[in-house]
């Protein structure tokens, strides 16, 4: 087991693996994010034709989208049982994804520089070492290249809405999903993303409508957000 990793965590998401793609299950809000996350992926770094890598892939909701969009693209985690739901479900739904069990840095020494695009999605905050991971997307993305991260911020309204509504109040979330000491703050992430060689190029709020059940992208970074970079030429 790669040090940058809590098996515990794998372990949480290893249990639910086979409820990855019910968009009814615990993950609905994943399915329900993906479109938002996907477009604003494809806008700022067009897919089709692409070498992509997604870090944290889990059952594969992402990288199949992205894949669908035209992209060759490897996801990768270190789950084993999330990575046979992420393969079952390439096979049934005829969108090729190659998928690996590989730790991100682990990936970055064999593949240093060879994706157009990177991304890690709602992933940094499950992880003991956050800043190893924005190192290891730099390393893995080509110059020129685009790395996609989202992750939620630790303020007292993120802990209100993300752990206590989420996860106590709306039951959207199963119990213990999130730490809020692991949440990140975008000024934290952009120390992380500088200190790695990249730019930040772009930053993102997501919010959720609990009356209409809706996902947005719009200005508030307080809780959730989504940050695009560069690696420079």
């Amino acid at each position: 087991m790669n040090a940058n990793a809590d098996p515990l965590e794998i372990q949480k998401f290893s249990e639910l693996a086979h409820r990855w793609w019910d968009p009814t299950s615990e993950f609905r809000p994943l399915h329900d994010i993906n479109p938002l996350r996907l477009e604003w992926i494809n806008a700022r770094a067009p897919l089709a034709g692409k070498n992509v890598i997604d870090i944290g892939c889990g059952g594969g909701i992402l990288s199949e989208s992205m894949a669908r969009k035209g992209a060759t693209v490897t996801g990768i985690d270190l789950s084993k049982k999330a990575l046979r739901v992420a393969d079952l479900h390439s096979l049934e739904s005829g969108v090729p994804v190659r998928y690996k069990l590989i730790a991100a840095e682990e990936m970055a020494a064999q593949e240093a520089g060879g994706f157009d695009v990177v991304t890690c999605m709602e992933m940094l905050e499950h992880v003991p070492d956050p800043g190893g991971i924005v190192r290891a997307a730099a390393a893995l993305a080509k110059p020129g290249g685009h790395v996609f991260f989202s992750t939620l911020n630790r303020n007292p309204k993120s802990y209100l809405h993300a752990v206590i509504g989420a996860e106590y109040v709306l039951r959207m979330l199963p119990r213990g999903t999130h730490d809020y000491d692991k949440f990140i703050t975008p000024a934290e992430l952009s120390q992380y993303v500088r200190s790695a060689g990249l730019q930040v190029e772009s930053l993102r709020g997501l919010g959720y409508n609990p009356l209409t059940r809706l996902y947005s992208l719009n200005n508030d970074t307080s809780v959730n957000y989504l940050m695009a970079c560069t690696r420079p030429l």
